[in-house]
């Protein structure tokens, strides 16, 4: 299970990076970390950002 930065700003960072250079989802990335969909979504939604599929990033 990997470990998720606590910042939101922090998360959107990492999260996007993941999900640019790794993972062709964010389902993808969150089976292959072993972490909750629904928390990244949460956290990053506080901070206005949310998953765009086509993009394949928090927007």
């Amino acid at each position: 299970m990997e470990r998720l930065p606590e910042d939101a700003m922090m998360l959107l960072s990492f999260v996007n990076l993941k999900l640019r250079d790794f993972y062709d989802d964010l389902d993808d990335m969150c089976a292959d970390l072993g972490v909750e969909k629904e928390a990244i979504i949460e956290k990053l939604a506080s901070v206005d950002y949310e998953y765009d599929a086509k993009l394949n990033r928090f927007v």
